[in-house]
């Protein structure tokens, strides 16, 4: 009952202000026939103001979808992107006594006790949570983020409902099973709610500002863990120019290629690197120090959204890259079998071909002119007819991208994404492939080696007689005679290891 609610109310939203004109832009308009009142109140604004409205008004969720078309300047025009932009940050707010509640029984005191200044008017407002500007009684300048009330209610809701559509487009339409929509929501569901756990946002805040500690290209707020807690977060108040003000960077002469391409390099080092990065790149949380702006730096924050990825998807992530790159495209199609992503019964030579037909004519341009967002677009519809499954874990990454290269693309237009990204790559890839790699990896597996070491004999004993025993051989003499080799093998491993350790 409460998720056909939340469906009828979502209806009565779109209705309200005429967004199934929007939707279907060419029939007559339900809105039009039995709801007329909301028709002539939504028609009092353009389509982009009613859009952004009835997107704040259905919730967070949606609030998110308009952040992330608000980046899309590929796919909407500028009147929709400068009024979805206020998605950003410019959200309507909760009362401040509402804000003061909150964080005073999250600190079990007067706010008075902690801060010497806590500011009236939100600094900015999102879909989750809104932060004030405040100052710590040792006259440390920070900001102060408080989750909305009662926001967990609403998205719980809103995921059901998400999860029931996915059951019902899964029974009506077996066919698309692949898309693994149940999963899909499933991944959504653990990132919007890791959002609301500011100590989680907290932790991936300082494993970022770890990462990039003294770092000349990005910089991170530091956290005050003493006034943080699950619905409250207290961090360093940083000063710079939204990435967005394209303007004010300019008139600052702002090195715009340095910019975009230390955009790049900071996404590549998250992600090949650190296999972490920060999966919510819009203008809201981006901005930059420009003290000199010769060599300028980004700052970032709200690090409720991150993405992870395990090891085989990092490493096939970047073969697949390199091998784009070098029109490999036998290469691109086994790797999609190699990693499960496409099945192992399909025809690899016609896979290759039909990746060729799409990847040619858009390699054939100058690099800077490929728009590697589109071209993942048109590589998915190519890999539909070979029943390609979609990788729930990928799809922030798949939305990073398509962010980083539409920002950089906008600081500079002449930006060679791939230019840029490929000597990351191979460094990383000879990094992790590499002689010294292996040796590396091998010496931090000698500890184990060597404790296991004493009952290396006894194993390999164990594991001949079993084999001898299955084949019926029950000769004593066979036994030692196979023994013996082992024990020379064995003393030799040791030797080695022993070298390895005291090199």
């Amino acid at each position: 009952m409460k998720v056909f609610l939340r469906f009828f109310h979502i209806l009565t939203i779109i209705f309200k202000y005429g967004l199934d004109q929007l939707i279907f832009p060419n029939s007559y308009c339900v809105s039009r026939i039995f709801l007329p009142r909301f028709w002539i109140a939504a028609n009092r604004a353009q389509q982009p103001l009613r859009l952004r409205l009835a997107l704040q008004e259905l919730g967070p969720i949606f609030v998110k979808l308009g952040q992330m078309l608000s980046t899309r300047h590929d796919m909407l025009s500028a009147n929709y992107l400068n009024e979805l932009a206020v998605l950003q940050d410019k959200v309507k707010p909760f009362a401040t006594s509402t804000a003061i509640k909150i964080v005073e029984e999250h600190l079990a005191s007067s706010i008075s006790n902690v801060f010497s200044y806590f500011s009236e008017l939100p600094l900015a407002s999102a879909s989750v949570a809104q932060v004030h500007v405040a100052e710590l009684i040792g006259g440390d300048e920070v900001v102060v983020k408080i989750l909305r009330p009662n926001i967990a209610v609403i998205i719980d809701t809103d995921i059901a409902l998400m999860r029931f559509f996915a059951k019902v487009i899964n029974f009506c339409l077996p066919g698309v099973a692949r898309l693994r929509l149940l999963d899909v929501v499933a991944e959504f569901e653990y990132s919007i709610t890791n959002e609301l756990d500011l100590m989680r946002e907290a932790g991936n805040i300082s494993q970022v500002r770890r990462s990039f500690k003294d770092s000349p290209l990005l910089y991170v707020p530091q956290v005050y863990w003493d006034q943080s807690g699950t619905n409250v977060l207290v961090m360093e108040r940083i000063y710079g120019v939204n990435i967005a003000d394209i303007g004010a960077l300019k008139a600052a002469n702002v090195d715009m290629k340095k910019l975009a391409e230390i955009g790049v390099e900071i996404f590549f080092s998250q992600v090949f690197r650190d296999r972490f990065f920060h999966a919510d790149m819009h203008p809201g949380n981006i901005f930059v120090d420009i003290n000199d702006p010769k060599n300028p730096k980004y700052i970032a924050v709200d690090f409720g959204i991150v993405g992870t990825l395990s090891e085989v998807d990092q490493r096939y992530i970047a073969d697949n890259f390199l091998a784009f790159f070098n029109g490999d495209y036998a290469r691109v199609a086994s790797l999609h079998v190699e990693s499960g992503w496409v099945p192992s019964d399909i025809r690899l030579d016609q896979f290759e071909m039909d990746i060729r037909a799409v990847c040619e004519p858009v390699f054939a341009r100058p690099l800077k002119d490929i728009r590697f967002g589109l071209l993942l677009l048109n590589l998915f519809k190519t890999a539909r007819k070979y029943r390609m499954i979609v990788q729930p874990q990928l799809l922030m990454l798949q939305k990073t991208l398509f962010s980083v290269e539409v920002l950089g693309r906008r600081l500079y237009p002449e930006l060679d994404l791939w230019a840029t990204a490929k000597p990351y790559l191979e460094e990383w890839v000879e990094k992790r492939m590499g002689f010294k790699s292996s040796f590396s990896r091998t010496k931090q597996q000698i500890p184990f080696m060597l404790e296991h070491f004493p009952e290396l004999p006894r194993m390999i004993f164990n594991i001949l007689d079993k084999s001898q025993s299955q084949n019926n051989i029950r000769v004593k003499s066979t036994k030692n005679k196979t023994f013996i080799p082992y024990l020379f093998f064995t003393f030799g491993l040791g030797l080695l290891l022993s070298w390895v350790v005291y090199s």
